[in-house]
C-alpha cells in the first residue's frame, strides 16, 4: 500500500508517518518507483506507536517499547518498568492538576464580581 493508504488505515497524517521514518520509529519502506511501499506489518508497528502516543509515552520510552515488544521471549520486566515509571508520571501530574483546579476554585469563590480593578481573581494572581 501506499503511504496515503496507511495513513487511511491507521489514522495517521501523513506528515506524522514521513516524520517517524525520519527519526526511525517506523523503518523506511521499500520504494515501487517513486512510491513507498508499506505492508502488513508497518500498520501494526504504526498501531502500536500510535497507541503509545495516545498513552502519552515518549518517543523514546515508544522507541523503547517497540524494541522491547521485537524480543518476544524475554521477560517483559523491562516493559513493566517503563509503564510504572510514565504512570507514576501521570499520577503525579494528576494531583498538580487537581492542586491547581482547587486553587482556581478557591480563587472564583472569593470573587464578587464587582469590576475588574477590585477582582480578586486578578488580585491573586498578581501577588
Amino acid at each position: 500500500m501506499r503511504i496515503s493508504e496507511l495513513a487511511a488505515a491507521t489514522g495517521c497524517n501523513l506528515e506524522t508517518i514521513r516524520y517517524y521514518e525520519r527519526i526511525a520509529l517506523l523503518p523506511e519502506p521499500p520504494r515501487l518507483g517513486t512510491y513507498r511501499q508499506y505492508g502488513a506489518d508497518d500498520v501494526a508497528r504504526l498501531d502500536f506507536i500510535m497507541r503509545c502516543r495516545h498513552l502519552g509515552f515518549s518517543l523514546e520510552e515508544t522507541r523503547s517499547l517497540l524494541g522491547l515488544s521485537a524480543r518476544r521471549d524475554d521477560s517483559c520486566a523491562a516493559v513493566d518498568v517503563i509503564v510504572q515509571t510514565h504512570l507514576e508520571q501521570i499520577e503525579a501530574k494528576q494531583k498538580a492538576l487537581a492542586e491547581m483546579a482547587g486553587d482556581l476554585r478557591s480563587m472564583l469563590a472569593a470573587c464578587a464580581q464587582k469590576t475588574v480593578a477590585t477582582c480578586s481573581v486578578v488580585q491573586t494572581l498578581a501577588h
